[in-house]
């Protein structure tokens, strides 16, 4: 089994400067940009969310037609569930917070279309709570590492990796393995030549050798 700082290590040796690549200036566009991200690329929600955030703020966005709303996010998919969560984040946090994203896990998780991962990765950038979201990415390297088993859900791959790493590891840590799924250990066609883990990796072993 590997040991943890031998990840650490690697990982900050590929991504010395791993950080989130969804773009925001301000917290309710990160909050936004997540809940856009859920199966979709972070390079397809930068080029949607340069349109959105030039039209509309967080304020105006409440009082937003559905309509206009989907016309602009419809290349992130199911654009009109998501445009329902959008408005309705908006005129939440208008309301109760005066339009900012609190550090607030409870309340967080209690809008539409944000979950425990949505909320992970807001916390983790916006306030620097230890967190480890985990997405598709995250998942498949964990699974295909041995550090979670292939039946495992994302909540329970979250726990074991908690467990096996250091807590003030965990927000670079899950950059780190979001990048390195992205990049690297890809679904398809993963660079496994190359990889300074394929010793340990289960899809190597099984596929490669």
């Amino acid at each position: 089994m590997m040991k943890s700082n031998i990840l650490i290590e690697n990982l900050d040796k590929l991504y010395p400067k791993a950080q989130c690549e969804l773009n925001y200036t301000k917290d309710y566009e990160l909050l936004i940009a997540t809940v856009l991200s859920a199966q979709c690329t972070d390079k397809r929600v930068n080029i949607v969310t340069k349109d959105l955030f030039s039209k509309y703020d967080i304020f105006t966005l409440k009082d937003a037609s559905l309509k206009d709303i989907e016309k602009i996010i419809r290349p992130c998919g199911s654009y009109t569930k998501k445009a329902y969560y959008l408005k309705t984040i908006a005129e939440r946090l208008v309301t109760d917070y005066h339009g900012t994203v609190p550090n607030n896990r409870q309340y967080l998780e209690s809008l539409p279309g944000v979950g425990r991962k949505t909320c992970n990765v807001v916390l983790s950038n916006l306030y620097d709570v230890p967190s480890i979201a985990v997405d598709t990415h995250v998942s498949r390297v964990s699974k295909r590492l041995g550090l979670a088993k292939d039946q495992d859900d994302v909540l329970t791959i979250e726990k074991k990796l908690m467990q096996k790493f250091p807590k003030d590891h965990w927000s670079r840590l899950h950059h780190q393995l979001v990048l390195f799924g992205r990049y690297n250990c890809k679904a398809i066609n993963p660079q496994c030549e190359n990889c300074p883990f394929k010793s340990y990796c289960k899809y190597y072993l099984k596929t490669k050798k």
